[in-house]
């Protein structure tokens, strides 16, 4: 098949803010190898989109199945290309850029050329990019998740916040805009942070109850009679400094862990019980099922103190760093049950030609 590949691409190196500039002066945590070998990692704008690394992986492991490729970056001449090259499937992993909708952005266009594609619609892919539509659903369907509101202005009484607090931006991926800061304690602090997100991001906040229990990932793949959850992935956040707060910030995901400095942070498959594993299983598949999510999607669980999951973030695009290195969740989930990464991006690929019944 001619298999066309949509993506983004990051920057060699992207130019800072005087102000992030003296942020990360000011964190203990940024030493010269970040600085020299991850300098695009100091800004967050281009945080979802991939590396050449990850394009090439992806490329070779199609390619490996046998099929042509079609490398179609996602910019403003991406509906030419597609429209001209008209591909027999798409393998879709372009973040997008500019605007809530941007991950729609591709499988919109792809819905208009006709072109079959993996991955959920842009219907989907909408509704998990805005947290606040998708924890609608998933609470109107009965899947936990913490409560919330949203705002672009200062809160001051109303609605009552519970402290503490998790606040972050409404429209954003990839730790993005999830800093050590975001757990807020009280009312001068939750106002800061919505401000920070309003001035950085030109966006509405989301605070959520913080839930105080252990956090896992979980990867699932397949449609239908065949969605698989695959190992469940624990996030060890006692692992942090004492001065952290327990959660799986853009600090701790980009500044701390690196392949020279490796965090000790995930466990895979999570040593839990049986009865918990089963919990957290079936409230993923329900959320999969409700959000009509297809072929791939990695969602974050977190417990509260009764060792309760609740969603707190779906990704219907999931990352796939290919170097182990890199301690990418949804790979490191598949290699636990023999799935290498050539075989997880053909299994998606694979997964969308049967869900449109192509190659019969």
């Amino acid at each position: 098949m001619r298999v066309g590949f949509t993506y983004n691409i990051k920057k060699e190196a992207e130019p800072i803010s005087e102000g992030q500039e003296k942020k990360v002066q000011q964190e203990k945590y940024v030493d010269e190898n970040l600085v020299s070998n991850y300098s695009s990692r100091l800004s967050d704008e281009y945080a979802e989109w991939d590396d050449e690394e990850t394009i090439s992986a992806v490329e070779s492991a199609i390619k490996k199945a046998g099929h042509e490729v079609i490398r179609i970056e996602a910019d403003e001449n991406a509906f030419e290309r597609l429209r001209t090259e008209k591909p027999d499937i798409v393998f879709n992993m372009a973040e997008g850029f500019g605007g809530a909708s941007r991950e729609s952005h591709i499988p919109a266009m792809l819905e208009m050329l006709n072109i079959p594609y993996t991955a959920s619609d842009p219907i989907t892919i909408g509704n998990c990019h805005d947290k606040s539509r998708c924890k609608e659903i998933l609470s109107y369907y009965g899947v936990p998740n913490p409560g919330f509101f949203i705002t672009d202005s200062i809160v001051n009484g109303y609605p009552k916040v519970k402290y503490p607090a998790f606040v972050k931006p409404l429209h954003e991926g990839s730790s993005k805009g999830i800093y050590n800061s975001s757990v807020v304690y009280d009312k001068e602090s939750l106002n800061r942070e919505i401000t920070r997100i309003k001035q950085d991001y030109s966006q509405h906040s989301i605070i959520e109850d913080f839930l105080d229990g252990r956090e896992f990932t979980v990867a699932l793949i397949g449609n239908g009679d065949k969605l698989r959850v695959l190992p469940i992935v624990e996030i060890n956040l006692e692992c942090l400094p004492a001065d952290f707060p327990k959660i799986y910030s853009y600090e701790v995901k980009w500044f701390f862990d690196t392949r020279e400095s490796k965090l000790d942070i995930f466990t895979c498959p999570a040593v839990i019980s049986d009865k918990l594993r089963l919990k957290i299983e079936e409230i993923c598949k329900n959320a999969y099922n409700a959000l009509r999510i297809k072929d791939w999607a990695r969602m974050d669980v977190r417990c509260d103190r009764n060792e309760n999951p609740h969603i707190i973030e779906i990704n219907p695009l999931p990352g796939v760093l290919p170097n182990p290195d890199d301690n990418s969740c949804f790979p490191k989930a598949a290699r636990e049950v023999g799935i290498d990464y050539d075989g997880l991006i053909q299994t998606v690929l694979n997964g969308a030609i049967e869900r449109y019944g192509l190659g019969k």
